[in-house]
């Protein structure tokens, strides 16, 4: 009914469960059997057969037996549950009535310990003995008086487990006399191992061991039978959890150095913060069982992302980092030796390979470095596995894999854990399963989690992609290390998210100058006497004989003198190297100091042929049989005549410097909303079959037989996610073009953490050079004040070059600026410019992000082409396009010269041009506003002496890129003329939602830029 019906439901995992079983191929029985001849003396074990076979489907048994099992699962009394079918004659066949109600209550028995089962399975985690401080059972007592199925259940089994005050409840119908009654195993359970039947009382016992001790799992609402029978098998097989003396003995050394690691820092800088790991000491041999298990695998390269709770031990302890290296961290006296700001110590990363000795494999592990702000690392981390997995053809995940360690707070606060979730099982962005490891402190900063989640537990959002969740309490390091072995074993059988929630204390407050007693003086109370982990650990081990008193100390004076020789080694340390801390090396890339073996750039342009071919290939369907669109026919037939015409527009001129990059080994990725056909309906890279679903075809990828490939995709409706993890993507290699394309271009500004925290400012603070290109499509067009901006007075603010200082020029000027600007912004108004500085992008010999404000109008703008003439073989890039027009030919005759950019260049010529102008008035555009092309604009300025100078923007005063461009224009002419602005006035909106208002402000800014007296007199 569930499964046919016209309507969706959400089932309760239980019933879900039995829903899907139906699809499960089962023996079936004989369904002309009928019911009454075996309810006298029958064998239970062929009441539960048929009764499994009437779940897979009602139609599977005879009509008694359909009428049977619906009536006992309706709640009939014993004896009711039978009906007789009529007879061939319609009189109806008396049934042995005496046997009716044991067989009944066999049936009713077996369904209550079929639930019995399921309720531990579904609901144990609840009561599992989590947390360390033993502070959070009260809070669930709330929980239970909701759970409307088993809130009487909740209520026996979750206080203290009493088997007799269980069943006289008689919730089930069961008696405390079935304690010791043998019932037969259902197929969805472990518990038995190689018994198929159990005593009710041992299969209690064996659940609690289960579901109820230090591990809880949350699994049941997976709807893969599949993947839910895993997780059963490895969690209730009785006795799965031992570990041998050796593996005991080495999760052992692995505690000490975690623990030892954080007294060491405590020890020497007691004042500094370092975000120690106290409390979650065992979170370093949980990431050490998952990279061992991942090894073991077959896994080469693992990326981690984490906040900065325990980097520094993470670093020392699983990356392998140097701890000289480390130690040296905390001299002030430190001098930096290379470029930029450098960041705190607690935000570095780390690339290293090493030898797993548990695999004897070599493995690399890149540590990514990230800001404070929680979780905008996620899908950075993820792009990058991407591409590392792209790159070594990694098309399973089975060789590059991700590790994710959150915060509990941040976990379920922060958006971008939900979209990057939701990247993990998509065609262009799944990186095959990551292991997601939550830090659960149970508070936030000073918050605790009453106040900071709506959900019971912090991990409930990973829920939306069906990923289990094996919650642990982090004060049993065996535990742990079981649920992370377990979870690497997940990822590499099932390549899906899973979450590891590591439920623990911060010893200490949010660092280690804060005072938690402020807030949770009653939860730093019993912190203050809770014995550490390694004490009792160690304690256990000493007492089972695994290891003497005098071994453990031995351990521990082993590691605390590899400290201490560290420590005097970092002594030495006068200067920070910050490449020591690089996550993500390009090696060949650079000179062996990290600078580019040359400062100059070759020329962009491309033979005529390539251009006629790349042309050619862009207005056709390379596939036979293929139906496309009869739009779209008509937009290949246009392309095909403006290759003939030797002309591009903005979408061919695109196409152009792809497949050119393509055509010479370089791997181009367009990545963002509707990229594939083109927010405005111009790109059209994916062609689709009008006649065959899914069939599709993309025509850059037939440039040449021997081209890289070309990887265009519609991305999530996510910006934040989207943009983060194409910057990783970015991170994996200089040998790659990735583009993100925003669906408009104000639609970054959900994306800014991301822009601010790792694009703008990611080599200053990581020397982390990155080639990420951002198209942002800009203009006002009557729209509205949504979507018309790209709000470029944003990224020009964060340019670093100096606005009152012009530069020193010198022969390789325009390379050396691209090399000292912390990122590049163009506002290309020719598709030949635009081709240009794309092609310019993969030609220099260093990587700086790329901001690219694209048209829309533009698009389809017919004077808005280019010839190919502009893009042959000496052509590059034009930081400024001068007046071609009659003004330039007398400039000294000139009255005015209007600076602008974009769009605008075309309303002020064709104004121009109506006024008849063109002798009094040049028109120049910026097309690199950052860095600002100095040279240029002094030269232009200085060839127009007696003109007034002016900027023209369509933007409001406050916004676009007056406050900008003119102190910087002013620099470039000493200051010996004012620069007058001709634009829209100063407003909150970046446009106005009324067509005729914005065109009666289009015609005023045209006015005041072309009155020639408009400014006469005014100083």
């Amino acid at each position: 009914r569930f499964c046919s019906a016209p309507l969706g439901f959400r089932l309760s995992p239980s019933l879900a469960e039995r829903g899907l079983r139906m699809f499960q191929p089962k023996r079936h029985l004989n369904s002309s059997v009928a019911a009454e001849p075996f309810l006298n003396g029958t064998s239970s074990n062929y009441v539960e057969e048929m009764y499994y076979a009437w779940l897979e489907n009602p139609r599977n048994v005879h009509k008694s037996w359909d009428i049977f099992f619906r009536n006992a699962n309706a709640g009939a009394l014993p004896g009711a549950a039978y009906q007789s079918p009529p007879s061939l004659s319609g009189t109806r066949v008396q049934a042995l009535v005496g046997a009716q109600p044991n067989v009944e209550k066999l049936v009713e028995d077996h369904l209550a310990v079929q639930s019995l089962i399921r309720a531990y399975q579904v609901r144990g985690h609840h009561i599992a003995k989590l947390d360390p401080l033993d502070i959070s059972f009260s809070s669930f007592l709330v929980i239970c008086r909701c759970l409307s199925l088993f809130s009487h259940l909740a209520w026996c089994l979750f206080g203290s487990f009493s088997p007799c005050f269980v069943f006289t409840t008689g919730f089930y119908g069961l008696t405390q006399s079935d304690l010791d009654k043998v019932f037969r195993l259902p197929t969805t359970t472990f518990i038995g191992g190689k018994e198929s039947a159990l005593p009710l009382r041992e299969i209690i016992r064996r659940l609690e061991m289960a579901y109820c001790q230090h591990i809880g799992v949350e699994f049941m609402f997976i709807n893969d039978v599949e993947q839910c029978q895993w997780i059963r098998q490895k969690f209730e097989t009785p006795e799965v959890m031992k570990f041998n003396l050796e593996e005991k003995r080495t999760l052992l050394a692995r505690m000490i150095r975690s623990t030892r690691f954080e007294e060491f820092l405590q020890r020497k800088w007691s004042s500094e913060k370092r975000f120690g790991l106290e409390g979650c000491e065992s979170l370093i041999p949980a990431l050490k069982t998952i990279i061992d298990k991942s090894s073991q695998s077959g896994v080469e390269s693992v990326i981690l992302g984490m906040p900065h709770r325990g980097r520094l031990n993470v670093l020392a302890n699983v990356i392998r980092k140097d701890l000289d290296q480390i130690f040296c961290q905390f001299d002030s006296k430190l001098e930096a030796a290379d470029e930029g700001s450098g960041d705190v110590k607690y935000h570095l990363g780390m690339y290293h390979k090493r030898m797993n000795r548990v695999s004897d494999r070599e493995i690399m592990m890149s540590l990514m470095a990230n800001p404070s702000h929680l979780e905008a690392v996620d899908p950075v981390v993820q792009g990058k596995t991407k591409a590392e997995q792209f790159y070594c053809g990694d098309t399973q995940g089975k060789r590059v894999m991700s590790i994710l360690l959150h915060g509990d707070a941040a976990f379920a606060g922060q958006g971008i854990v939900y979209e990057t979730f939701h990247l993990s099982d998509l065609p262009s962005y799944t990186t095959h399963g990551t292991i997601h490891v939550v830090v659960n402190n149970q508070i936030g900063f000073t918050t605790d989690p009453r106040m900071a989640r709506s959900s019971p537990y912090p991990t409930d959002v990973a829920r939306v992609v069906n990923a289990p969740i094996f919650h642990v309490n982090a004060d049993d390091p065996e535990a742990v290390m079981y649920v992370c072995s377990v979870a690497a074993e997940w990822r590499n059988t099932f390549h899906k998210d899973v979450v590891v929630d590591l439920v623990c204390y911060r010893r200490n407050g949010h660092n280690e100058m804060d005072e938690p007693m402020f807030t949770q003086p009653l939860m730093y109370k019993k912190i203050k006497k809770q014995k550490g982990v390694l004490q009792t650990f160690s304690e256990k081990l000493i007492a089972e004989g695994v290891v003497t008193t005098q071994e453990y100390e031995e351990e521990v004076a082993k590691y605390d003198k590899i400290c201490e020789e560290a420590y005097t080694r970092s002594k030495d340390e006068k200067i920070l190297h910050i490449k020591h801390w690089l996550d993500s090396p390009w090696p060949g890339f650079f000179t062996q100091e990290g600078h580019p073996k040359s400062m100059s750039c070759p020329p962009t342009g491309i033979s005529e042929d390539e251009l006629g071919h790349i042309g050619n290939i862009a207005a056709s369907v390379p596939l036979e049989d293929f139906t496309i669109h009869g739009g779209l026919s008509r937009i290949l037939k246009g392309r095909a005549n403006m290759v003939s015409q030797r002309l591009c527009d903005w979408a061919l001129g695109e196409y152009m410097a792809f497949g050119s990059l393509l055509k010479e080994g370089i791997h181009v990725r367009l990545s963002g909303q509707d990229v594939e056909r083109g927010t405005f309906s111009h790109r059209h890279h994916v062609l689709h079959d009008q006649n065959v679903d899914k069939r599709i075809c993309i025509p850059m990828n037939y440039i040449s037989p021997d081209q890289a490939p070309y990887t265009v995709c519609n991305s999530s409706l996510s910006e934040y996610g989207v943009l983060g993890f194409e910057l990783g993507f970015a991170m994996a290699s200089p040998n790659a073009l990735v583009l993100w394309e925003a669906q408009f271009g104000d639609f970054h500004n959900t994306a800014q953490c991301i822009i601010d925290q790792f694009i703008s400012s990611g080599q200053a603070k990581w020397v982390r050079h990155n080639g990420i290109v951002l198209l942002l499509p800009h203009g006002m067009e009557g729209m509205g004040p949504e979507h018309s901006s790209a709000r470029p007075e944003r990224f020009l603010q964060m340019c670093n070059d100096d606005p009152d200082v012009f530069p020193k020029l010198s022969e390789d000027f325009a390379v050396q600026q691209l090399y000292d600007c912390n990122w590049i912004v163009v506002n290309c108004s020719t598709p030949a410019n635009y081709f240009h500085v794309l092609r310019r992008q993969i030609l220099l010999p260093f990587r700086k992000p790329l901001i690219v404000f694209t048209p829309k109008s533009l698009l389809r703008h017919p004077e808005a082409k280019s010839s190919f003439d502009d893009m042959l073989p000496g052509t590059d890039f034009k930081r400024i396009i001068p007046d071609d027009g009659p003004a330039a030919i007398r400039p000294e005759k000139v009255k005015r010269v209007i600076f602008c950019t974009g769009k605008i260049f075309y309303e002020l010529t064709r104004e121009r041009k109506n006024r008849g102008m063109d002798d009094d008035v040049a028109v120049l555009r910026i097309e690199q506003l950052s860095p600002f092309p100095f040279d240029l604009v002094k030269a232009e300025a200085e060839r127009y002496p007696n003109a007034d100078l002016v900027w023209c923007q369509e933007e409001h005063k406050n916004q676009g890129y007056y406050d900008y461009v003119k102190p910087r224009i002013r620099t470039t002419i000493n200051r010996t003329r004012p620069v007058w602005y001709a634009g829209r006035g100063p407003a909150a909106a970046p446009a106005t939602g009324n067509k005729q208002t914005h065109l009666t402000e289009l015609q005023r800014l045209l006015d005041t830029a072309l009155d020639l007296e408009a400014f006469s007199g005014k100083l």
